[in-house]
């Protein structure tokens, strides 16, 4: 994008009082920023009210700054394998503009990129849920998405704390080859910021394996309204949306709910009845969303699996198979924790110590010792409130 038209899209967006609809009905009547700019304010008045038009006769505060700041960070992007830069602008009128997104009631005027621009024209699933998941659910976000990746779809999310960076995480670690998938973190900050801090490492890798992507200009802060509206984005790019926990009341709903609308599928795994994070989860699937146990049940679900996906036979459908002998060992493994009566007496569900007592027989002194061998191992997560669950497939 050149430098006069990179000003005038940026001096549409940050018009105060002329909002994207307002903007696009004038891009619509008029063509383009140069010309909504250029008209005269009897012709503006047409179209938008006296307000707007006043607002749109001079330049926005700030606008200057912007613009240089917007062209350096563009600058200052690695180049890619391909040549080009790693970071992009992408207005409404760009080809590369994404036309899923494109097709949707609300899409954003300019799109600021960075990564790989072309999983914007892949197919993508959208996977979402709690900021603070139990760790059965933290690792489904990860070994679902990772699975998905590995099967040539792109895993779409919001970089926000939990299922979000589990999710991201899986997917870049799925990367196998040209044919894999990938993951796009759509945020709720400008590019030039990474929220939540704690995500500083996995924005780094999304910015050169994956793609960053925000319709929010540079400098953009972490403001509370911005997350739900960065929602829509997530639920368009994609033809569905997996939830892995969410409570009733939860941001991962509104993403569903926006997917519905917009004729996208919503697909849901259950969880523990006396679980308050799989509460939204059972909410969905009661209003129709998808069951899905594996991550063959999403890719059937949304027509994804031309690539194949061979997939390890546990409820969960969690990893993809890496071939018979880890298979086997993977079985092995299962088997001896069946066999352990701590995790059989443990189910799925958190549970108390002193529950575990009355189930298993086992006094305080010896029950505390499993549950921390247990943990050490891996197989068993320390919960708040003192509870413990088990951690891997059913």
């Amino acid at each position: 994008m050149e430098q006069e038209e990179l000003r005038a899209w940026l001096r549409l967006v940050l018009t105060p009082r002329v909002g994207p609809g307002t903007a696009r009905k004038l891009l619509a009547a008029l063509g383009s920023p140069h010309a909504i700019f250029e008209a005269s304010g009897l012709a503006l008045s047409a179209l938008v009210s006296r307000r707007e038009a006043t607002e749109l006769g001079r330049e926005p505060e700030g606008l200057d700054q912007q613009v240089q700041a917007t062209q350096a960070w563009l600058a200052d992007g690695l180049p890619l394998a391909s040549g080009r830069r790693s970071r992009f602008v992408l207005s409404l009128a760009d080809p590369a503009y994404p036309r899923a997104l494109l097709e949707a009631a609300d899409p954003p005027l300019l799109l600021f990129a960075q990564g790989q621009l072309d999983l914007l024209a892949r197919p993508a699933v959208a996977v979402v849920g709690s900021r603070h998941p139990t760790p059965q659910g933290q690792e489904n976000a990860y070994a679902f998405a990772r699975a998905l990746s590995e099967a040539g779809v792109t895993v779409v999310s919001g970089l926000a704390l939990g299922v979000d960076g589990a999710a991201h995480a899986g997917a870049l670690d799925g990367l196998r080859d040209a044919t894999s998938g990938s993951t796009i973190a759509v945020v709720g900050t400008g590019l030039d910021l990474v929220y939540p801090k704690a995500h500083q490492a996995l924005a780094q890798r999304l910015s050169t394996q994956g793609l960053m992507l925000s319709e929010f200009a540079l400098g953009t802060p972490p403001l509370s309204p911005n997350f739900p509206k960065r929602n829509r984005i997530v639920a368009a790019l994609t033809r569905g949306t997996l939830v892995i926990e969410a409570a009733l009341q939860s941001g991962s709903l509104i993403t569903a709910r926006l997917a519905a609308e917009m004729g996208r599928e919503v697909l849901a795994i259950p969880g523990s009845i006396h679980s308050p994070q799989a509460r939204g989860c059972h909410a969905l699937i009661k209003q129709g969303a998808k069951l899905v146990e594996t991550a063959q049940d999403v890719l059937e679900e949304l027509q994804l699996g031309q690539g194949g996906l061979p997939v390890a036979g546990n409820q969960a459908g969690l990893f993809a198979s890496q071939g018979d002998d880890e298979a086997g060992a993977a079985q092995a493994e299962h088997a001896a924790q069946e066999a352990d009566p701590v995790l059989t007496a443990m189910g799925y569900d958190p549970v108390s110590q002193e529950a575990l007592s009355a189930r298993t027989g086992l006094g305080a002194a010896d029950l505390g010792a499993r549950l921390l061998e247990l943990e050490l191992m891996g197989q068993v997560a320390r919960l708040p409130g003192a509870l413990f669950q088990r951690v891997g497939a059913a």
